[in-house]
């Protein structure tokens, strides 16, 4: 009798610079997995388009509102996408539409069907782009927050639902 192996489902967010939408996208939805008891069978990542800011952590804004609505970014460290990202995740969500046109510019078409707009998984959102809060005030983070954490449930139904979890 063989055993079978459960494969683990594999989550990247990505925005522009890695410290603002697709980090507190990454840090809602480990809870959100982890909260589910499934952080066994799905992981998160996030990361950016640019290397500005590689090696910070998030913008201070985005921690102090995670940490507020219970969310700790504090492990999370900008890195730039790299080319063997569209091949090892199942999952590569852009914050907003420009984020979509260059990752599909970017990976091979083998990958292309993984890359797909974040908010498409929010019931009323879709085709819609998470804004950059970051030029903005504290509202505009807290709007952020809003949606991801809405589209968050969406898609971790829409993975359990697709991977029978």
């Amino acid at each position: 009798m063989t055993e079978q192996v459960e494969s683990v489902i594999k989550v990247l967010f990505v925005c522009t610079g890695n410290i603002c939408r697709s980090p507190t996208a990454d840090g809602v939805f480990r809870k959100i997995v982890e909260e589910a008891g499934l952080s066994g069978r799905i992981s998160v990542d996030s990361c950016g388009l640019s290397a500005y800011h590689v090696g910070e952590l998030p913008d201070p804004r985005s921690r102090e509102m995670a940490q507020s609505r219970g969310y700790d970014l504090s492990d999370i460290r900008s890195r730039k996408i790299k080319p063997s990202d569209y091949e090892q995740f199942d999952y590569v969500l852009a914050m907003d539409d420009g984020h979509l046109r260059d990752m599909r510019r970017q990976a091979s078409s083998t990958h292309q069907t993984k890359i797909e707009l974040f908010l498409d998984y929010h019931p009323q959102r879709t085709g819609q782009s998470v804004p950059d809060p970051y030029y903005g005030g504290a509202n505009g983070f807290e709007h952020v927050f809003d949606m991801i954490e809405e589209t968050s449930n969406s898609l971790l139904a829409h993975i359990r639902n697709q991977h029978a979890l």
